[in-house]
């Protein structure tokens, strides 16, 4: 019996949902958190997600199948989002220097206070997407990543099946 990577409840049959960019394995309940992702159809079991096409699973309104496109899966708000790179302090601080402008002219030039420059380049802040957009136009930067990663960095070649945040996670007081 597998657990539900969110709540740990054994669950005989779960979900494969997505939630923020993640695929779990949940119970029932806690599908209702994601947008449920179709397992591919396998004589094993396996770790690895298609959305094409049923399990053939017991769940007992699958939609059916629209026809087999080949490997696409669904797709959720999350995947069309562009997220701030984890640089961006760096790459304003790097472009700001490279065309000789101190803090305050490059506030000037976006009409924004000088104060609002020094935060985002210390990282102390994230900046609003008009701000963003801003500083992107006048320094001929990119501060955002695609936020489709295609899953990528968050595959691993071990087997993790089974596990769940809460048995890898060290608690306070944990000798091991």
């Amino acid at each position: 019996m597998v657990q539900c990577e969110m709540c740990g409840a054994d669950v005989p049959n779960p979900k494969t949902v997505k939630v923020e960019g993640a695929e779990l394995d949940v119970c029932g309940d806690c599908a209702d958190f994601g947008t449920e992702v179709e397992q591919q159809s396998s004589s094993t079991t396996s770790t690895k997600y298609s959305t094409s096409s049923s399990s053939g699973g017991s769940s007992g309104s699958s939609g059916g199948s629209s026809g087999s496109s080949g490997g696409r899966r669904r797709r959720d708000m999350f995947d069309e989002m562009e997220e701030l790179a984890g640089d961006y302090d760096e790459r304003i601080r790097n472009a700001r220097e490279a065309e000789g402008l101190s803090q305050e002219e490059l506030a000037d030039d976006l009409n924004e206070k000088a104060s609002v420059i020094r935060k985002l380049e210390r990282g102390a802040s994230l900046p609003s997407d008009d701000v963003r957009e801003k500083v992107e136009k006048r320094l001929g930067i990119v501060l955002t990543e695609s936020g489709d990663t295609s899953d990528e960095e968050w595959s691993s070649e071990s087997d993790s099946a089974g596990l769940t945040l809460g048995d890898k996670v060290r608690r306070k007081g944990d000798d091991s």
